[in-house]
């Protein structure tokens, strides 16, 4: 009886093997350049109601991150001022600006402006603002230059992979905590960020979780 197949077929096998790890290869590559934090959200600055200048506010003027962001040292949220905080200022200071008439008509109605989130964590995510900063850790190590920005935007990836570098090496992060909001702070050379980091960890007892329910809760 003839063979309906020729030899050939023998390897047909194989070669629907090694196209299908091909293709699965290719995905999972995809998958992993094109569907992370560091390609999808570095860089995210959405349109925000009210034009706000942290170059201007935290850098030109000092004004401290906690007068704004009041709870940040204090919960788990670093939350976002009303306008109240805005109109103690803006009530004396550029009172007729066009740019500031959102803010104005808010206040007068006791409404809040809807500002859209620039750094948003999965909801699978625990974070709590409070406990890295009282350990000096500052705002521009997750948030970056944050002082020298007419515009938010998203500066780190803040996905897994950059929460566990940290955790595994937090030294290389801390600072004292009188300088934890000062942006430009900055050891002159690694060795002093090193060495003075070493002591920070064994003073303060720093031990950040690495295992997953230090994060996933």
């Amino acid at each position: 009886m003839a063979n309906i197949f020729s030899k050939s077929a023998n390897n047909a096998p194989l070669k629907a093997g090694i196209a299908f790890a091909l293709v699965v290869g290719a995905v999972l590559t995809f998958i992993y350049y094109y569907l992370n934090p560091a390609y999808m959200r570095v860089g995210y600055a959405p349109n925000q109601p009210v034009p706000f200048s942290h170059a201007l506010h935290a850098g030109q003027l000092g004004i401290d991150c906690r007068y704004c962001h009041t709870s940040v040292d204090k919960s788990a949220n670093a939350s976002v001022p009303d306008v109240k905080t805005c109109m103690s200022c803006h009530s004396i200071v550029k009172t007729e600006s066009p740019l500031l008439a959102p803010v104005r008509e808010a206040y007068k109605k006791g409404e809040s402006i809807r500002w859209t989130k620039v750094h948003q964590l999965p909801d699978y995510v625990y974070f709590n603002h409070s406990v890295h900063v009282n350990r000096g850790v500052s705002c521009v190590e997750c948030h970056g230059p944050v002082n020298k920005l007419d515009v938010i935007s998203q500066k780190k990836p803040l996905s897994m992979q950059f929460c566990l570098d940290c955790h595994r090496a937090p030294g290389k992060s801390l600072r004292p905590l009188n300088e934890v909001t000062n942006m430009d702070w900055k050891l002159p050379t690694v060795e002093q960020q090193k060495e003075a980091g070493s002591k920070f960890v064994h003073d303060w007892k720093v031990l950040p979780p690495q295992s997953c329910s230090g994060c996933h809760r």
